[in-house]
């Protein structure tokens, strides 16, 4: 078995051994683990069964990883994606006022287009069609958008009284514990553990058990898995193909191509495991085994699923191939067991975590070197700001790159726009303008 081990995915070859790669999969399921508990909650908010998310939760994510570690070998992680949850839940679900069912139908078909594209490959084309500054604005909007729900989760930000928003009352347990669980996670990070997320939501859970009224200590640590019964193969598969709703199913798949994008880069530089061109090794690959998981997370019941720059704390302690992302899936079947643990977790033990990963994607901006030409910077900002104004991903997304087409045409730089960005201007201009 071991020498299968090594001749599969080279282990040699790239450095490493069997047991670096199962400690970084343990290591990257332990910074990740956090979505079996947030994934739920946010989608019990749009009417769904929490148990049979969960179960969803867990199978997306087993699924995802090891069909990205056997297919495209690399060490990168998949699993139901924040912000595409919360897109689900507030923009789909709540703000289009449309049942879950219709909502995971949305998921399916932006993972069949996910599929199409990537079996052509022009899926890999539009990776390079993008310009940097709406990729940029895509992940600092979406972890803006994710710190507003965590903060509003804990008590902290509440809807104001001739204000948008206002500050909560910050001596109730949620609010108090919250800052504990985001203190104590940051400060974790910052001594590089690996334990940062999950140590987080744990402790304030704990505290929460003992301390505040409102909940108690889960009746049991392990047992049978709940049933998946309530959302599996519950999607509706045929859609009203108009133009809104089109812009949703595109909206996901767009957020999910540039969120999957960005992971693979992201650990491919930090594993060195570029190609000689400097190019990601089996992008093809590693976007058919994203897109699938999306497709068969919907059957499930769960939003999209997509990879984890969470990944990146396992090539840190020495993941480099699809091993690692085989212990990942393995680790979430296990997972499935400790469902009432999960469920006794407080709502608010699961603010720190949502607004570290915000951090974590704000973060972007020190990669954006343009901030002096103002036909870049200024659709970044706007796509940033968009998203959690408005509460919506898709409007946010439409409303960077239609900026950026019109500032380009404006400022006599058509020669930075493509026919894809072009036509894309048109839909959203159709979107907010016409409809």
């Amino acid at each position: 078995m071991l020498q299968v081990l090594q001749d599969w995915f080279k282990l040699s070859e790239h450095g490493t051994s069997l047991g670096k790669e199962v400690l970084a999969g343990a290591t990257t399921w332990v910074t990740m683990v956090y979505i079996v508990a947030v994934n739920p909650l946010m989608l019990e908010n749009a009417q769904m069964d929490f148990g049979a998310v969960f179960v969803a939760t867990c199978l997306a994510a087993a699924f995802g990883s090891m069909f990205m570690g056997a297919v495209a070998n690399l060490p990168v992680a998949l699993g139901p994606g924040m912000g595409l949850n919360a897109f689900f839940t507030y923009s789909i679900v709540i703000g289009m006022n449309l049942p879950w069912q219709t909502a995971l139908g949305a998921v399916f078909w932006s993972g069949v287009l996910f599929l199409i594209l990537s079996l052509t490959g022009v899926r890999e084309r539009i990776v390079y069609a993008m310009p940097a500054s709406i990729k940029t604005g895509i992940a600092v909007g979406i972890g803006l958008f994710l710190a507003v729900i965590g903060l509003e989760n804990a008590g902290v930000i509440v809807q104001g009284e001739g204000a948008l928003l206002a500050m909560g009352n910050l001596k109730t347990w949620s609010a108090s514990l919250f800052a504990v669980g985001f203190i104590l996670t940051v400060a974790l990070f910052a001594r590089v553990s690996s334990l940062a997320v999950i140590a987080g939501i744990l402790v304030v859970a704990v505290l929460g058990w003992f301390l505040d009224p409102s909940f108690g200590f889960p009746a049991s640590v392990v047992a049978l898995p709940p049933s998946l019964g309530p959302t599996f193969l519950e999607l509706e598969f045929l859609l009203p193909f108009e133009v809104g709703f089109m812009s949703v199913i595109l909206a996901l798949l767009f957020v999910d191509l540039f969120d999957t994008s960005g992971t693979l880069v992201a650990v491919v530089n930090q594993g060195g495991l570029e190609t000689e061109e400097g190019k990601i090794p089996r992008l093809g690959r590693a976007m058919l085994a994203d897109s699938s998981a999306t497709v068969v997370g919907s059957l499930l019941g769960t939003s999209t699923t997509t990879s984890y720059i969470e990944s990146t704390t396992g090539i840190s302690v020495g993941g480099r191939t699809g091993l690692t992302a085989m212990v990942v899936g393995l680790l979430f079947l296990a997972t499935l067991f400790v469902a009432p643990f999960v469920g006794a977790i407080p709502p608010y033990a699961t603010a720190p975590a949502l607004v570290f990963v915000a951090v974590l994607l704000i973060g972007s901006l020190s990669e954006f070197e343009l901030w002096n030409d103002f036909s870049e910077s200024a659709p970044l900002v706007i796509t940033a700001i968009m998203m959690p104004l408005s509460f919506s991903i898709a409007d946010g997304i439409a409303a960077g790159i239609l900026t950026y087409v019109l500032i380009k045409i404006l400022a006599g730089k058509h020669g930075d726009l493509n026919g894809m960005l072009i036509g894309l201007g048109l839909i959203f201009l159709g979107k907010f303008v016409l409809l």
